[in-house]
């Protein structure tokens, strides 16, 4: 049947994640609230002391002050709805915001896998060949790389969002998630959509092939690690590396709990969009506590300016009250 006979599709959705909870669904803006601030905080912490110590302007800090910027950016395109939504029950949203929202939430999320690609790199000719670090991590190769992969990205996000222009949306204009997420648009249009879920798939195998990848680098260093002599040195390779495989870890479980959440038919509905909030929500949250409590170097930074922040506030109110 060729469903544009019909003239008719739905030009805006309401995202009604969470309904079945039905009075209690307000509720939910308060935890949302407080895992907002709370990312725009650490990961805003992140970056300022990134950004403001020169010391700080090594490629791995500037990768990690790259995840704080992606975990600051992309609640901005995911929370204030959602927490508009749950207070006043506002769920509509355009067809093309929906696109631009499932756009930039896409292109984030293969960004952060792409950094811990990046990292997993420059931790590898860090440790295996020291000697020629600044030879093979030098600013012409590290911006190769980093545009290789934001071309990667891009094509695939672009091709992805740009097939469902075409589509017709005649099924319904209810989705129920919180987020315009990929594969639940899809559901909601009318013919062919071969091309749709195969580009879901191949969404998957990219962040499935940079996690094998990293997987690898990181056994290969492990190794390398371990056959060395026992020192300093070596424990701050195994302190430094675990980290990084810390937040690959929360980052890839995420997305396999939201992946599987639409191909297992038993998992309930609103299980399945709390697993794709936590592939979207998570990794902001973890990030930063990970790398600013185990990385000392951010540590004594944010530490430090905490400190004197303090001082500063007493002072202040100090002078106000006496």
């Amino acid at each position: 049947m060729d469903y544009r006979t019909f003239n008719f599709s739905h030009n805006e959705f309401y995202l009604i994640g969470f309904t079945d909870l039905n009075e209690f669904r307000q509720y939910l803006f308060i935890p949302f609230l407080v895992l907002f601030v709370f990312q725009l905080f650490a990961n805003g912490i992140i970056m300022f002391v990134i950004i403001k110590e020169r010391k700080l302007h090594a490629p791995m800090y500037i990768l990690i002050g790259f995840i704080a910027a992606l975990g600051f950016i992309e609640p901005l395109f995911l929370l204030p709805r959602m927490l508009v939504s749950f207070l006043f029950g506002r769920n509509v949203i355009y067809r093309n915001e929906c696109f631009i929202q499932m756009f930039c939430l896409h292109m984030a999320g293969l960004f952060q896998s792409s950094i811990l690609v990046m990292m997993a790199v420059d931790r590898f000719f860090a440790i295996i060949f020291p000697l020629q670090y600044h030879d093979y991590v030098n600013f012409k190769t590290s911006l190769i790389f980093c545009l290789s992969l934001f071309i990667r990205n891009l094509i695939y996000v672009a091709s992805m969002v740009g097939l469902l222009g075409p589509l017709y949306f005649c099924k319904s204009n209810e989705i129920y998630h919180c987020v315009c997420e990929h594969t639940s648009v899809v559901n909601l249009a009318c013919g062919d959509l071969t091309k749709n879920y195969m580009a879901g798939i191949i969404g998957f195998s990219l962040t499935s092939s940079d996690c094998v990848f990293i997987v690898c680098s990181y056994i290969v260093i492990f190794v390398i690690i371990f056959r060395s002599p026992s020192g300093e040195s070596r424990q701050k390779a195994i302190y430094t590396c675990s980290t990084h495989l810390m937040v690959l870890v929360v980052a890839f479980l995420s997305v396999v709990g939201a992946f599987a959440g639409y191909r297992i038919p038993t998992i309930p509905r609103d299980l399945r969009v709390l697993c794709t909030l936590g592939y979207l929500i998570l990794p902001n949250c973890f990030n930063p506590v990970i790398y600013g409590m185990r990385t000392k170097e951010i540590r004594v930074q944010i530490v430090k300016y905490l400190s004197s922040n303090k001082v500063n506030l007493h002072q202040w109110s100090s002078l106000f009250f006496s």
